[in-house]
This record gives structure tokens, sequence and C-alpha cells, in this order.
């Protein structure tokens, strides 16, 4: 997919770039897979702002992906569009089955309208494809992982992401290597899709602007630094001062920039090789 430039007509179009859209074939959504979602901007239920700089936005529908394919197993599919949705950076594609039921799925990158899909334990190594991780060969492209047995993808579902085959060694086991470099065990007795995420080039786009990022539902962010001292602990002086701290700290007082939050340790069993040692 190639990536267009705007004239530079303003400060803002100068360095901005978008879609060209040239993967997509379908303007309109598939009106049965598609729900409203109340906004929230960032509140709970007792309308206080839990999550900051969220809000406003463009009016849009939330396309039902579904990425487990469980009860279409076996079932030939055949690719009818491929579509963009609004809530994440890949493209999607609408997929009519043969047995009429109509579905939602990440498009994989070079899909095309025409081809088939299938879901088996074993099948051909087609984008798109989905099969038991123990079946791909060693070498080959992954995504829409799946982490537990039956509960669908969860890993590798972004914009132009792809995962790895390292090993097939370990009789349970099989070894996928992330984008980040890490180095993960996962059971062969879970499903994977073959290929690569669509909307490669989603990286390369250049906002330009403040207004174009308010249409996608952020609101602006404010430094610590330039704020009383009532409200943030780096706020306060007079004019640009220095935070004033050994370590940074976010709003409420919390070490941040560094400091590690994360306690559930469970999984990191399954880690060979950490996105963090070189």
């Amino acid at each position: 997919m190639a990536i267009k430039n705007y004239k530079s007509t303003t400060p803002g179009r100068r360095g901005m770039t978008g879609y060209t859209f040239e993967e997509v074939t379908k303007s309109k959504p598939e009106k049965s897979l598609t729900v409203r979602l109340n906004k929230r901007s960032g509140r709970n239920n007792q309308g206080r702002l839990t999550v900051r700089h969220r809000g406003g936005g463009h009016k849009k529908l939330y396309r039902i992906v579904d990425f487990n394919r469980a009860d279409k197993h076996n079932i030939e599919g055949t690719v009818t569009s491929v579509e963009y949705d609004p809530y994440r950076t890949a493209y999607i594609m609408l997929v009519q089955y043969k047995d009429g039921e109509k579905r939602y799925h990440l498009a994989p990158r070079k899909i095309k309208v025409g081809d088939s899909i299938m879901l088996a334990e074993k099948t051909k190594l087609k984008p798109g494809n989905r099969m038991l991780l123990e079946n791909f060969p060693i070498g080959f492209t992954v995504y829409n992982i799946e982490l537990t047995k039956g509960k669908g993808g969860q890993m590798i579902r972004s914009a132009g992401a792809s995962a790895k085959v390292i090993s097939q060694e370990d009789a349970q086991y099989t070894q996928i290597q992330l984008p980040s470099g890490e180095i993960r065990l996962v059971d062969k007795g879970c499903y994977a899709s073959s290929g690569m995420v669509s909307n490669i080039d989603h990286i390369n786009i250049t906002i330009g602007k403040a207004g174009r990022k308010r249409n996608m539902g952020k609101r602006p962010q404010v430094r610590g630094k330039v704020m009383n001292p009532c409200d943030h602990p780096h706020g306060g002086g007079e004019g640009n001062q220095p935070i004033g701290l050994k370590h940074p700290k976010t709003p409420w007082g919390m070490p941040a920039l560094g400091y590690k939050t994360r306690k559930r340790k469970y999984s990191d069993r399954l880690i060979v090789k950490s996105r963090h040692r070189k």
C-alpha cells in the first residue's frame, strides 16, 4: 500500500501523510456485523475521569471481528471485501462461508477479493488460513496467535505485525519470536493465522496536526512541570524550572519513567528470551 502526501497549503498540511486505501474495496460496513458503542470519554460508571486525554472523536461503528473462527472448522470461506476499521490499525476482510454466514476477520497482507480461506488442524500455507501452531514449518510468519486454547487470537493483531516460528523441538510448546525480539513458548494446541497483518505502511503515517488527533478521540496533554504544585508533583516555580525531584512522578505521586509496575509473573516461565536482554 502506498502513502499519499499533501500539498503544503497550510502549516498543518506540511509533512502530513495519509492512506491511499488501495487495498480497501468497500466503504460501508456490513450492517449485521456492526454495533454502536457508547462513548465513555475516559470516565467510569460514576462519571469520574479515570483515564486522561480521551474524549470527542468522530462518530464510528464497531465492527464485530471474529478472532477465533472455532465453529468454522473445515468450512471454506471466500473473501468478499477488504474494509477499513476505525477501531484498529489493520484492515479487516468480510468473509462469506459456504454455509451462507458472513464474518469479519483480520485481513492479512496481500489478501484479495475472491481468495479462499480455511480453518483446520492442518491446511495450506496461504495468507489468512488458520491452523495449529505445531503444523507451521520453522521460519514461517504467523499472526493472530492464541495464548489459551479456544480463546481466540490475542497476539500479533496490529498493522504490519508478524511473528516467526523459531522451533518445534519441544513436545508441548512452539517457540515464537515476537516483533519485540522476545522469544516465547506457546502451546502447540493453539491456533495461529498464516501470513502478516495488513496495512504495513501504518507506521509511516504522519498525523500532521492536532485537529486530526482530536478526530481520533485524543484530547490535549499538558506537561506536569507547567502546572501548579496542587495539580502535579512537578508543578510550581517561576517560569520554566526543573521538576526538583530525584525521580519523575505521576500526578498521583507514584514513580514514573522506568519504574517497574508489573506484578503478574505467572507467564514469565514461558519466556525463553526477554526483549530486554540483548
